[in-house]
Parts: structure tokens; sequence; C-alpha cells
């Protein structure tokens, strides 16, 4: 975005809130209380098993879809499903994607029963799995028992970890020994790359807007992410998944008619072509880029994937920098294939399958995303 269009809208957000008068001014600065309680709830249940799952639902995912649901109804077992209701089948045709999310869920869980001197063992897709689809015979069975062994230091960065999309800091560079740290954090066998390089960073950052752009103009790509808006607080509770848009701002925009589904599809409107023109801003402020590969792209390979991914955000967590994944242009729809394959060029010349990509950098704190409760992801307890 120019700086005059962020200007701008930061002016209309702040010139409506300051004629609001009291009553609207309560109305707009309503936090979605209800859906960011799991995070406070989080290791509040007497079942361990219950414990380490309200850790797990924290997890990143892909358009915070929160695919997981859960079967107690063995002793000292969880079984994982997918929710197939929450499938991305035009950014992400294959779940892929949505795998990963998956392996961040288990990842989670393991290192919060191993705080608690639990083991958890896991059989991935016992009854198999389709590389095409996803369907409903079980991601993984999960087995709890004690250990030994010692907990795991990024577990405490769980309930701090967030997905940051904002503007980056463009002073403050990100240090190759902070990056080499982050990518230590991957521990289940991805293959981690990492640049800080000033020309290599500012050709990712051109493939990322481009990545973006073609995304945000293909219109059933941009559909499925405007389907999953949640505008303003009062739609954040109700459905605590998707894409949040709260905030002052957001809650003005929204009750001024402004911002909408409706217009957020209109090419000629001022909330579409802003919102383009906003994120590609985001996206060339990283200071640096990192990514996963692995040599083959089964799903367990997926699985581990997200494993790692999740490890690779509580590393940052721990380190005081942002992380954002740049998924656009690893999507496997018709149209993102040059992108797609020239970020396979750059970022796997030796063969395999980059499973995600990330820019990194300072910026400012940003709240939790939102998060349906525990309860809601059992189907058998």
């Amino acid at each position: 975005m120019t700086l005059s269009r962020r200007k701008s809208i930061a002016l209309i957000g702040g010139g409506i809130i300051l004629a609001a008068g009291s009553g609207l001014g309560f109305e707009i600065t309503r936090k979605p209380h209800v859906a960011l309680a799991p995070w406070a709830q989080a290791g509040s249940y007497d079942d361990p098993r219950m414990r380490a799952l309200s850790y797990a639902i924290l997890a990143p995912n892909p358009h915070n879809q929160q695919p997981w649901q859960v079967d107690l109804s063995q002793p000292d077992t969880v079984v994982l499903y997918v929710d197939t209701s929450r499938l991305l089948p035009h950014t992400d045709p294959f779940n892929r994607q949505i795998t990963i999310g998956l392996g961040c869920f288990l990842e989670v869980m393991r290192l919060a029963a191993l705080e608690e001197g639990l083991l958890v063992e896991t059989d991935l897709f016992p009854e198999g799995a389709d590389a095409m689809a996803l369907d409903t015979r079980p991601v993984a069975t999960c087995r709890f028992s004690t250990t030994d062994a010692a907990p795991d230091p990024l577990f405490a960065q769980v309930l701090h970890r967030r997905t940051l999309k904002e503007l980056y800091d463009t002073s403050r560079p990100v240090s190759r020994s902070a990056l080499g740290r982050i990518a230590q954090g991957a521990s289940h066998g991805t293959h981690v790359g990492v640049t800080n390089d000033a020309a290599q960073v500012a050709a990712l950052r051109n493939l990322s807007a481009e990545a973006f752009r073609i995304e945000f103009r293909t219109r059933r790509t941009l559909k499925e992410s405007v389907d999953l808006f949640r505008i303003g607080h009062r739609e954040v509770n109700a459905n605590p998944d998707g894409i949040d848009f709260s905030g002052p701002m957001f809650e003005m925009l929204r009750l001024t008619g402004l911002f909408s589904r409706e217009r957020a599809m209109d090419p000629d409107d001022f909330s579409y072509t802003s919102a383009e023109e906003m994120v590609v801003a985001n996206v060339m402020s990283g200071m640096a880029h990192l990514w996963q590969v692995t040599a083959t792209n089964t799903r367990e390979d997926q699985i581990r994937a997200g494993r790692d991914w999740v490890r690779i955000n509580l590393a940052a967590t721990a380190e005081g920098i942002g992380l954002q994944p740049l998924s656009q242009g690893l999507q496997e729809f018709p149209e993102m294939s040059e992108i797609y394959a020239t970020l396979h060029e750059v970022l796997a010349p030796e063969g395999g399958t980059v499973q995600m990509w990330c820019r990194l950098g300072y910026g400012p704190e940003v709240p939790a995303s939102p998060r349906w409760p525990l309860e809601t992801k059992l189907t058998n307890a």
C-alpha cells in the first residue's frame, strides 16, 4: 500500500471514531473475548490428554480453519481426524497445507504432554491415506505414557506465538545468527534454508508479492478467503475461525458499510484495491526468508513439515522475531504454477518439495488468533 492510501484508511477510521460518540465508541472498542478464551484456558483440564490438547488447538493452521477432530474414547489415547468440512479446495486442492497444520497440532500436543512427563507415541495414518485428498480415516493414533525425558524449552513459547502479518521494521535487519538458531528449532528431518542476503531477499519479496496478486485476482481463490472473513468482534465470537478483522478501525468500517465481504470482492471498490496494496506492502517489508524442503511429498512428509514448522515458529518467538507464512506461492492451483515452479528452482535446486516459506522481521505486537473451544473439537469424550 502507498503511504498516502495507508494513511487515508487510518484517517477514515480515526475520524469516524472521533465522531462516534460514547455509545458507538463502546461498541467499536469491544474485543472478541469469547473467541480468545481458549488461550487463557490452556492447561486447565483434569485429564492430561485434555491439558495437552488445550495447547494443541492453539497451533498455527491454514486460514485458521482449525481442521482437527479428536476421539478420546480409548484410555490414554488420542485419535486425530481431519474435519473434511474445513478444507480449502481452491487454494489447497491436495490438502497439503491442511496436513501441515495437522502436523503443527500433533507437535504442540507432544510438547505439552512432555512438559508433564508424558511421552506421546504417534502412529500416522494407521488405516492409510490418499495422496490426492484427505478423508475420514484417522490421521494419527497417539498413545500417552510416562517418561523421564526432559521437557522441550520451546514449549514455553506456545502461549506467546503469533503470526505477524503487519509491516516489518525495514531499518532493523535479522542477523544470520538469529536465523541459524531459528532453523535449528526444526528436529523432525525437514531441510531448512534461510537468507538475509539483500539481493535474494529482494527477489523473494517480489515473488511473494506477485504470488499474492495472483491469488487475489483469481476470483475463486479470493472468494475462498473472503468467505472466511470474520468482520468485527461479534462475527469473530460467533465463528472463532477464519480470517479475523476485529479492532476499532475494522469495527467502524463495518458499521459504516465501508468494509464488507461484498465490497472485498469488487475490483473497483476502495476496500479491494486498498487490501491488495496493503498486503503487498507488508510482504515487501520482509527482512529475511526461511523455507522448508522435504525430499519427497508423502502425507508423512507433510506431517513432519508441520511439526518442524511450528517448532520454527516457536524458535522465532523466543528470538523476538516476527514470522508470516507466504503460502500463496506454494499453492497448487493452475494460475500459480509458474510462481510455484520458480520458487522450487530457487529454494530447492536439488529437488524435493518446498513445504513452507515465510518472511521474518521485527514488527508490532499483535493479539492472539481466535480459537474454537476444545470441547467443540471432541467427537467422543
